[in-house]
């Protein structure tokens, strides 16, 4: 083809291949793009040197942590989005920021087509792909793990051992790790056996429960309007607050979870995640709603909140369905403004108090003692008609009872 490649590019071993694979494939120049989602300094260390080690003509690394929390993150903790009753999204909720800058970097440097790295047996190669189909319709995409003829790890050192091109691993890594700032995933290794425990040595952003400090500590988390904007009335921006929420909670041992969950492409899989900050904010952020929400407000919430998921999941975030469920979701944020406060203690984050100035619990209403606001008579009529369908109904089925013949 004629025209510019670009590549979604890690610096690992696949997209070190993948860049003189497309050269010598598509007769094109590659021009290398990574995200900055926090996946941390180390794996951003020496990236663009890599790239046109490989045979790029470049490589663009952009810093889009802000947009990754203002514009996925908080959405989806609005929305209470959990996927497999504990995955909160970590992976899913980075692709399509990830790609959209991949777009935008295109279109800046005038590219034809767009690659990605993602094999055809998981998630992020839809995910992906369904960013290019909405954000660019009208570029070229190349999945080489769909085209090429390689099997696995051993074929594409091979391959860059040939083309006299450095291999960025000396070793086999036991897992396949992606981390980000919400976030850290494990899989593969034994983990791939759903009945094996995970190894002690495995986690990157939290301590063992059970060495955890023996004295618990107690975080004040402060919303407006759904959004957490300050830990013990201290603001913080985004970014910072949840950097902070990862460090303090990640040292008590809270955000871990063993998840089997199901892959779009059907089949299960088993995933460790850590999600310090995540676990944190969507404890504070359900016992706020509940404060302040009214039950049928709530049970709508409860009903999107599996869709929602679904949606981030599957890679479907640039859709007019997710503006439509925003829109509720927002509607239903304008009173989620207060405070949670939250006991962290070995691997556990407790909503222990919260408040709020539009607070739907008034103690004159709730209370066990004597009131001059509640009438307790009126509770009679009020069963009366609430069990009418079951005293009609019992009345139906004694009558039909009596009208049975006798045996």
């Amino acid at each position: 083809m004629d025209g510019l490649i670009v590549l979604s590019y890690s610096g690992g071993l696949d997209t070190s291949a993948i860049v003189p694979w497309l050269k010598q494939t598509y007769g094109a120049p590659v021009l290398c793009y990574c995200a900055d989602v926090g996946q941390g300094g180390a794996e951003l260390l020496g990236l663009e040197e890599k790239a046109v080690r490989s045979g790029a003509v470049g490589c663009v690394v952009e810093d889009l942590r802000e947009e990754l929390v203002t514009g996925v993150i908080l959405p989806t903790l609005k929305a209470g989005a959990v996927y497999a009753r504990t995955y909160l999204l970590g992976t899913s909720m980075a692709r399509p920021i990830i790609a959209g800058g991949q777009v935008a970097a295109a279109r800046r440097a005038g590219g034809l087509a767009l690659a990605h790295g993602c094999t055809g047996k998981g998630n992020d190669q839809v995910r992906f792909e369904l960013t290019f189909q909405a954000l660019a319709p009208d570029l070229q995409v190349i999945a080489p793990w769909r085209e090429w003829s390689f099997r696995g790890r051993e074929d594409l050192i091979a391959y860059l051992h040939e083309q006299g091109i450095p291999v960025p691993v000396s070793e086999a890594k036991p897992f396949s790790r992606d981390r980000n700032l919400w976030h850290c995933s494990h899989e593969g290794g034994v983990l791939e056996d759903p009945a094996t425990a995970p190894p002690a040595d495995l986690f990157l952003l939290t301590t063992d429960p059970a060495i955890a400090p023996d004295e618990p500590e107690e975080l004040a988390i402060g919303f407006e309007a759904g959004v957490p904007v300050s830990v013990d009335a201290v603001p913080y921006g985004p970014v910072e607050l949840i950097e902070y929420l990862n460090d303090v909670a990640g040292a008590h041992g809270v955000g871990r979870a063993d998840v089997v969950e199901d892959r779009l492409v059907g089949m299960k899989s088993r995933g460790i995640y850590e999600t310090p900050a995540g676990t944190v904010l969507r404890a504070a952020h359900r016992e706020l709603e509940q404060l302040v929400l009214d039950r049928r407000t709530l049970a709508l919430k409860d009903m999107l909140a599996s869709r929602y998921a679904d949606l981030v999941y599957e890679g479907r975030w640039w859709t007019q369905e997710r503006e439509a469920l925003d829109a509720l979701v927002d509607v239903t944020q304008r009173q989620v403004t207060g405070t949670a406060r939250v006991r962290l203690f070995k691997g556990q984050a407790t909503v222990i108090g919260r408040e709020s100035p539009f607070s739907l619990y008034q103690s004159q209403y709730a209370t066990f003692e004597a009131d001059a606001v509640y009438n307790h008579a009126d509770a009679g009529g009020f069963i009366r008609l609430f069990g009418l369908p079951v005293r009609i109904g019992a009345e139906v089925r004694r009558r039909s009872a009596a009208d049975l013949p006798v045996a």
